[in-house]
C-alpha cells in the first residue's frame, strides 16, 4: 500500500505519520485546489494578491 505525505498545520512540518513527530498534533494530507480553467474566485486572488503586494511595497 502507497503511504501519503501529511502535514502538520501548526508547525508546517512533513512527516509521513499520522501525528507530527515535533509536536504531537494531527496532520492532513495537503492537497492543492482542483484546477478549472472557469475560476469563480480568481478576480478575489487577484484582489488579495495584490493588496498583500501594496502592504509589502511592492506595488
Amino acid at each position: 500500500m502507497a503511504e501519503k505525505i501529511h502535514k502538520c498545520v501548526s508547525c508546517t512540518t512533513y512527516t509521513m505519520n499520522e501525528k507530527c513527530p515535533n509536536c504531537g498534533e494531527a496532520t492532513i494530507l495537503p492537497r492543492p485546489p482542483k484546477f478549472s480553467l472557469i475560476d469563480k474566485y480568481a478576480a478575489l486572488k487577484r484582489e488579495a494578491q495584490k493588496r498583500e503586494l501594496i502592504e509589502k511595497g511592492l506595488y
